[in-house]
């Protein structure tokens, strides 16, 4: 399959377009007239914004046929036609890449695991390129073009330059990635933090649909935290904000990677529980499964483990809550296995840590397959390539050979 040219067919979005364009993905088919009270446009704002992406075909205006009949003229809407692009969405771990094949609309057509066999950058670039040209390969069916790819990856990473600074599961720091993954594969690519990106799926399609403030916060390997904060996805000055993993609650806990001590990450993430279990209970647990399995079998060394780690994490929602405000918090990852053992802990902690009315926040989970979150890739990549507005700056979009 040809590599996608950069100019090739790509909207120029005003920001009243793009603001239309998220709108209709997440809400639509919706008439002109429902888009604008949406968004706080005007008629005459939204039909300059709708015109040239109908052009383009990524808008399509019609009667909804499946509407039941109405009284007088029907309704005229319009929607995203999801057809007319493809996007791959990559999720990268310590130990595999979990890949996604989408549509404009970012629904999954296929996916895609491989186990990696190194977790260097010279082990996972050519997993990375193999990957994307089986997606390219399969894409052809379709008949329409793949115009972005989208990554990934935990840690600190810098989306607007396309750099990894630093991933402690993979022990990356400053890898090029988008710059290396695109020469090999001619394709636009867009690389954030992985919470982000789920972050940006939530709440396109997921559990932050219609808030305009709300928060991701994810458990398991590591905490993880993506904010929507006035109804755009927020990396901070540096690209570190909502980093509620290392918050430091006790300066006399356990070391984090990070360099402090006591941080949520060091209480609560899986490796951190292990080493407690041990510490606790004097098994050599092999990893978080045992762990769990322990816990489960009323072990009162490893019951008290996880009953701390939830306190850990209530209490880092709590002063996420107090600072930001938000709507709902959202709790996902793989952690979520064991929230039967942190459920108690999380919701006392929180409660007390809690300042007044923000006691309120809807706190749910929501768990949430790898494959969601290689779809919060793909989700990336339709941002950049229709220069969506939800995200709090601009990204850089490295732009891959042409053909």
């Amino acid at each position: 399959m040809r590599p996608t040219s950069p100019r090739e067919s790509v909207p120029t979005m005003t920001p009243a377009a793009s603001l239309v364009f998220t709108t209709l993905l997440s809400h639509g088919p919706l008439t002109r007239a429902e888009v604008a009270r949406r968004t706080s446009l005007s008629a005459a704002a939204v039909t300059k914004a709708v015109r040239p992406l109908m052009e383009l075909g990524y808008l399509v205006e019609g009667v909804d046929e499946e509407a039941p009949p109405a009284v007088g003229r029907p309704a005229s809407l319009v929607w995203v036609d999801g057809g007319r692009a493809l996007f791959i969405g990559l999720k990268v771990t310590g130990d595999e890449i979990i890949a996604v094949l989408t549509d404009l609309c970012c629904r999954i057509r296929m996916s895609r695991h491989v186990h990696l066999t190194g977790r260097a950058p010279e082990a996972v670039l050519p997993a990375i390129t193999a990957l994307v040209q089986e997606l390219l390969t399969e894409a052809v069916g379709f008949g329409v073009r793949v115009r972005g790819l989208g990554i990934a990856i935990s840690g600190d990473v810098d989306r607007a330059e396309g750099v990894v600074r630093y991933s402690p599961f993979l022990e990356w720091r400053d890898v090029p990635l988008a710059e290396l993954v695109a020469a090999t594969t001619g394709l636009p690519v867009t690389v954030d933090n992985d919470v982000r990106a789920l972050t940006v799926a939530e709440h396109w399609f997921g559990a932050g649909v219609g808030l305009s403030h709300f928060a991701l916060v994810t458990v398991g390997a590591g905490i993880g935290c993506g904010l929507v904060v006035h109804g755009r996805v927020v990396s901070g000055a540096h690209g570190v904000a909502g980093e509620i993993g290392h918050l430091s609650l006790d300066p006399l806990g356990p070391p984090c990677h990070c360099g402090n001590r006591g941080c949520v990450e060091a209480i609560a993430a899986d490796p951190a529980i292990v080493r407690a279990v041990r510490a606790a209970t004097g098994e050599q647990v092999a990893g978080i499964a045992e762990a769990l399995d322990l816990a489960r079998r009323e072990d009162p060394g490893a019951r008290a483990v996880y009953a701390r780690a939830g306190e850990a994490i209530g209490k880092a929602i709590g002063s996420l809550v107090n600072l930001l405000g938000p709507e709902r918090v959202i709790i996902s990852g793989e952690g979520l296995a064991a929230y039967d053992l942190f459920a108690e802990g999380i919701r006392d902690s929180f409660a007390a840590s809690a300042f007044g009315t923000a006691a309120r926040c809807d706190v749910v989970t929501r768990p949430l397959p790898f494959e969601e979150w290689a779809r919060g890739a793909a989700a990336t990549a339709i941002q950049s390539f229709m220069g969506s507005d939800t995200y709090e700056e601009q990204p850089m979009t490295l732009h891959g050979r042409g053909p």
